[in-house]
């Protein structure tokens, strides 16, 4: 067993500041906020303005979450950011981060895994943590997905959002951890659903960028039974449970998603952070910005126990559980 534990020290997020309701939308394509909200949840998106790219909210979510810490830049030796929507193609925008942030030791690099992804560079980071190679990582999860949608797809365009997310994560010996920390990760992968939610583009392929397409359906059928396979992982390896978790913070991706999800695992709906409502699905952000409002708001507290997961295109999905 490793000696080492990676417990979080800070949480922070960023969203941007023009704000679309349903009812802007629905002036420019044929919908309404009364479909809108009856099917997802979604009141509102933040969308980036010209010239604010995914680094840009990357980066103040970063500083918002070191602030948080009270750690300076330098206190920071990896950056893990997940991110379907980096600024270029290369160099990783998570190195135009840490460049921005005057960092110019440890390393830096994205994951990619949709939705999925803070989940998963949260596990990466937590594994590297654990090595002893780094102290004190920034796990981000920063997205622009309005940069990929097609605006004029009603089944796509008002489902999400850009913002950003980033925790602090330091390594600390398990006898000064105690129970604190991100105690478990499980991730899962299956290709052969990649035709359910996608880009139709890339470098490789097109040569352009692409836009989000997806089948609102399939995606909608699988989600539930997926999410409750890595929670019930996330049980079983911790002997925890749905009674003994003080918080559910899942991927915003749609309410009747988190809803169908806790009510099939048993959680308790007042466990539920649920900020769907405010910002859209944004993606890999979304679980790192519903755990800054939820702590920011007081509710969130040392000692918590925390359970989050996603699921996105790939199909990728993931738990993790920690101790606040």
């Amino acid at each position: 067993m490793s000696g080492i534990r990676s417990v979080v020290r800070g949480i922070g997020s960023y969203l941007p500041a023009n704000i679309v309701t349903n009812a802007e939308l629905s002036a420019r394509i044929d919908t309404s906020d009364e479909w809108i909200v009856q099917r997802t949840g979604i009141r509102q998106r933040h969308i980036a303005g010209e010239g604010e790219f995914t680094s840009h909210l990357g980066l103040a979510a970063a500083r918002n979450a070191l602030a948080a810490a009270g750690l300076q830049p330098a206190d920071i030796d990896l950056i893990v950011l997940a991110t379907s929507t980096p600024d270029q193609t290369f160099p990783a925008t998570s190195a135009v981060i840490q460049a921005e942030l005057g960092i110019t030791h440890g390393a830096a690099f994205d994951v990619q895994a949709v939705c999925s992804g803070f989940v998963f560079a949260l596990s990466t980071a937590d594994a590297h943590l654990r090595t002893g190679a780094f102290k004190r990582a920034l796990v981000i999860g920063a997205e622009t997905f309005s940069r990929i949608l097609d605006w004029e797809d009603r089944g796509t365009c008002v489902l999400f959002g850009d913002g950003a997310g980033a925790m602090v994560l330091e390594a600390v010996p398990v006898n000064e951890a105690g129970n604190n920390g991100v105690l478990t990760s499980h991730l899962r992968t299956d290709g052969r659903h990649r035709a359910k939610l996608y880009v139709d583009g890339g470098p490789s392929s097109t040569g352009t960028v692409g836009h989000l397409r997806m089948e609102g359906r399939e995606v909608f059928k699988h989600a539930v039974g997926m999410i409750t396979d890595v929670i019930e992982d996330a049980f079983a390896a911790t002997g925890e449970s749905a009674q003994s978790i003080d918080w559910f913070v899942p991927h915003q991706a749609n309410r009747r998603i988190i809803d169908a999800s806790a009510q099939k695992l048993g959680i308790a709906p007042e466990k539920v952070v649920m900020t769907v409502d405010r910002h859209g699905n944004t993606s890999a952000a979304s679980i790192p910005l519903a755990l800054d409002v939820a702590a920011r708001d007081g509710r969130l507290k040392a000692g918590d126990l925390v359970l989050i997961e996603a699921m996105g295109g790939g199909f990728t999905w993931g738990s993790a559980l920690l101790r606040w």
